[in-house]
């Protein structure tokens, strides 16, 4: 960054500063009578459907880091924020130093290349010194990816700048728009830092399952600060046992997608506690006696059974919905979705639940598996049960038949996932398959009722400048730490409006909301993990060894709802509010100029007036689309 640069981006935000924190203060807390209900009672009282619509691989700052009175790259007075400038290797050996900069639709931005966001890759991006994460390294540590030694290719030089890209309001209007009309999150963690699988598993389980590894010291992950192999904690995206060719199961066996194997490896079977658990209540000990291998699958929840049937709860209904888990419905264009049990759209290491055997190896249990579609078509149909927690995925297709904007033909082939993962996903595709789900809810009675929890499950290895904490686990092991942050919404009827909160928290966040909701014990609780928790103090002193749904300084997102709305000194807000029009969802942006001037916000860069330097040799795509020498 040149120095006439920087002193005016200094200026810029000491000037705006007072006015852009104000936009992010929170009201001041309700005064609460002693009699009058707790939040987590009108909660309760409201909200009886929970839909967690769970995207892929984008940090905070690459979506929101412009968004006004969010915590984001230009919210810190006169200081800049931690790696704002971070180092670069030019393709001649020389260092020069990199910022966050804005792309759009002049470059395509919906559709980029994936960025390294390996567990070890994303430590070394937030370059961990003395234990305090430095968040500056992740555009020099991308580029040592790909030329580990001399001068950097281009193409390394390429991803390098990649991490350091950032959209707006202009890329994803859509996730704009609900941020601004209901509640965004802007302190929420990747609970490990790595990729998708552990996000996928931490959002149902609050951890990837250190306390399997504390029971079970033979299935330890890769080896010290390593995060390749099978083993817990989960730390890589190995398949899931489930359904790879190392399962013998002979009658419903899990799907998988047919291109896994070769190339995936296969995860051990997981066998700490989940939130399938826990929503099964009373009749848990009844449903466990379908596992075809209790032995195997139960040896570290037996007593959790027990502690969760002796509440006398009810079972909560809850499924997890993914494209290409089952037959879904194909396009003209593209040929079916998956066809003859090939599930063309699945990504397998999406699927949390599949990973635990006592859910996979249990019909009972593994009956709550769906497609994607089917969630669509039981919103339709209004046939979804009284009340419970649905998660909703996305796949490498798409069910609305969309193509990206981009005409390249490297991109029309390859870009038209809807699960926001770069490298295969479109980011307008993405938000209309979020928008086409959102609508169907807002469209029907669950509307009244319901929570829509948006968020994503790693960063993606995109920069972030937010200090994660720092949580330590086995010595001599890869630490159990929050990575960067990635975006998370809260939209509901008894939402908030124009709300940032600045509450932290991580994916257990979503587990202890469902906690809150439902009343249902949490994971932290339980027997069997208090069990392995207390061992792991007696071996390695203090620490977190466990899931963290109880952990006070995690967030139970009930910050995102208006009291008043429940209390129903306030009307709730209206289905249409949530709704964004078919004949956008359908047509993206790209195409149809639906930007940041449609939905009325003005990026905070611009309304500061911040240059945007693009490098010259800047390219979205350097793999899909190689630069010519």
């Amino acid at each position: 960054m040149s120095r006439t640069f920087k002193a005016r981006i200094t200026a810029a935000i000491a000037a705006l500063a007072f006015g852009l924190w104000a936009l992010g203060v929170p009201p001041a807390p309700h005064a609460r009578a002693a009699d009058e209900p707790s939040l987590t009672t009108l909660v309760r009282q409201r909200i009886k459907y929970v839909f967690i619509i769970y995207q892929e691989n984008r940090s905070f700052d690459s979506y929101f880091g412009t968004f006004p009175g969010a915590d984001g790259y230009f919210s810190h007075g006169p200081a800049l924020p931690p790696g704002f400038d971070q180092p670069i290797l030019d393709t001649d050996g020389t260092t020069a130093m990199i910022h966050p900069f804005r792309i759009g639709p002049a470059q395509y931005a919906a559709d980029t290349d994936d960025v390294d966001h390996s567990h070890t890759g994303i430590d070394a991006k937030m370059d961990i010194v003395d234990g305090t994460p430095r968040m500056d390294r992740f555009a020099l540590t991308e580029e040592r990816k790909f030329s580990p030694t001399g001068n950097p290719t281009l193409q390394a030089k390429q991803f390098g700048e990649l991490t350091m890209a950032y959209e707006d309001c202009d890329t994803v209007p859509f996730l704009w728009r609900y941020a601004d009309h209901f509640t965004l999150f802007d302190r929420i963690f990747q609970q490990m830092t790595g990729p998708s699988t552990p996000g996928n598993l931490a959002i149902i389980a609050a951890q990837t399952g250190i306390t399997q590894r504390i029971l079970h010291p033979d299935e330890a992950a890769g080896g010290a600060n390593g995060d390749s192999g099978a083993g817990v904690p989960v730390l890589d995206d190995d398949d899931p046992f489930w359904g790879s060719p190392t399962d013998t199961t002979a009658a419903g066996k899990m799907p998988v997608n047919p291109a896994d194997f070769p190339g995936y490896g296969t995860q051990r079977n997981l066998t700490f506690a989940s939130l399938p658990l826990t929503l099964g209540g009373a009749a848990l000990s009844t449903t466990v006696k379908t596992d075809a291998d209790p032995a195997g699958d139960l040896r570290d929840v037996g007593d959790d059974i027990g502690a969760i049937a002796r509440t006398g709860a009810a079972s909560t209904p809850w499924g997890w919905y993914e494209e290409g888990y089952d037959r879904e419905p194909g396009n003209p264009d593209d040929g079916p979705q998956t066809a003859d049990g090939t599930h063309a759209a699945y990504v397998t290491h999406h699927n949390g639940p599949q990973y635990f055997g006592y859910i996979a190896n249990n019909p009972g249990m593994s009956a709550h598996l769906h497609g994607l579609d089917d969630f669509r078509r039981a919103i339709d149909r209004r046939t979804l049960p009284r009340g419970g927690v649905f998660y909703l995925k996305g796949g490498y297709r798409n069910l609305l038949g969309l193509k990206p904007a981009d005409p390249d033909t490297a991109v029309q082939t390859r870009f038209v996932g809807d699960d926001d993962h770069p490298a295969y996903s479109d980011a307008q595709i993405s938000e209309a398959m979020v928008a086409d789900l959102v609508n169907r809810i807002a469209r029907s009675p669950y509307w009244s009722q319901s929570a829509i929890v948006l968020t994503w499950d790693d960063s993606e290895g995109d920069y972030d400048h937010v200090v994660p904490r720092i949580r330590h686990g086995v010595p001599g092991e890869a630490p159990q730490s929050d990575g960067p942050r990635v975006p998370l919404i809260v939209i509901s009827p008894f939402a908030k409006t124009h709300a940032i909160v600045h509450d932290a928290g991580d994916h257990a966040s979503v587990v202890k909301l469902v906690n809150a909701v439902f009343g249902l014990l949490p994971l932290q609780s339980l027997p069997d993990e208090q069990h392995a928790a207390q061992i792991a103090r007696g071996l390695f002193g203090e620490g977190d060894f466990g899931p963290v749904d109880a952990d006070p300084r995690i967030t139970d997102l009930l910050g995102a709802f208006d009291r008043e709305r429940l209390r129903g000194s306030k009307p709730p807000l209206p289905a249409h509010a949530a709704i964004i029009p078919d004949a956008l969802v359908r047509t993206l942006p790209q195409q149809t100029g639906y930007g940041c001037g449609a939905i009325g916000i003005l990026p905070v860069d611009r309304q500061m007036h911040i240059e945007n330097f693009i490098p010259a040799d800047f390219n979205p795509r350097p793999k899909t689309n190689p630069t010519a020498p």
